[in-house]
């Protein structure tokens, strides 16, 4: 299957039943490093916070005040995944609302929602010492995200540099090949071979291009000054 057919908006409500479901799962104490000082529980209200300002978004309306209040992490989190489900719903393909590059398709969140929620299913599970099985497929978009939107939209709002020269990221699960936004059209100086999961996770800095099952080839100096970036927000 290729990432253009995926079905962003079933996938981003399955993920976000995994999220539901493994918050019990989870102490809320639960440290997650790889997000500074975060514990399980901020980053509950961080991505629960996310889509309600994401319904917002595609809304094309101002964000409402939101508070937790004495509600339990789950009820928090299923309410405001309710809200952009309801919303995206809704909505449906064709309308307009806000999206990260301006007046767009409100569908625009559902893709940016599901990655969003995606990498943080993986920041909660792997804090709480728990596998994850997502689709090689959903991880492919992921890296899809990365280096067509977001990378790029980094680079416009002058949040880290043009790279000066071109990386490739190769999955080895799925047949794809990308290269990350550059002002080089010429050959690749450094090339990472990786599941697609593995490359996904590298690009949003929970994984490293030196771990045991990535390989990369040509210039490793230059890759490491890439990924410091930041590629995403």
């Amino acid at each position: 299957m290729a990432t253009h057919d995926l079905d962003h908006l079933d996938e981003l409500i399955s993920a976000q039943a995994q999220f539901l479901a493994t918050i019990g799962e989870v102490d809320p104490a639960t440290p997650v490093p790889w997000c500074g000082g975060w514990l399980a529980r901020d980053l509950v209200v961080h991505l629960a916070s996310v889509h309600h300002w994401a319904a917002a978004q595609a809304r094309g309306t101002d964000e409402a005040p939101l508070a937790q209040g004495t509600r339990a992490l789950e009820d928090f989190y299923r309410a405001c995944a309710d809200e952009l489900r309801d919303t995206l719903v809704e909505l449906g393909p064709d309308a307009v609302g806000m999206t990260l590059l301006g007046p767009g398709p409100a569908s625009f969140w559902r893709r940016r929602q599901l990655h969003e929620t995606v990498v943080h299913l993986w920041d909660l599970r792997t804090a709480g010492g728990l596998g994850i099985d997502v689709r090689p497929e959903v991880w492919a978009d992921t890296v899809d995200e990365v280096v067509t939107v977001m990378q790029p939209r980094q680079v416009r709002l002058d949040r880290m540099p043009r790279l000066p020269s071109p990386i490739e990221l190769v999955a080895t699960d799925i047949d794809r090949v990308w290269r990350l936004d550059t002002a080089d059209d010429g050959p690749a100086v450094a090339r990472v071979h990786a599941a697609a999961s593995v490359l996904a996770l590298i690009l949003w800095g929970r994984r490293s291009p030196e771990d045991a099952d990535v390989e990369v080839a040509g210039d490793g100096a230059a890759l490491r000054a890439a990924l410091v970036g930041p590629l995403t927000p």
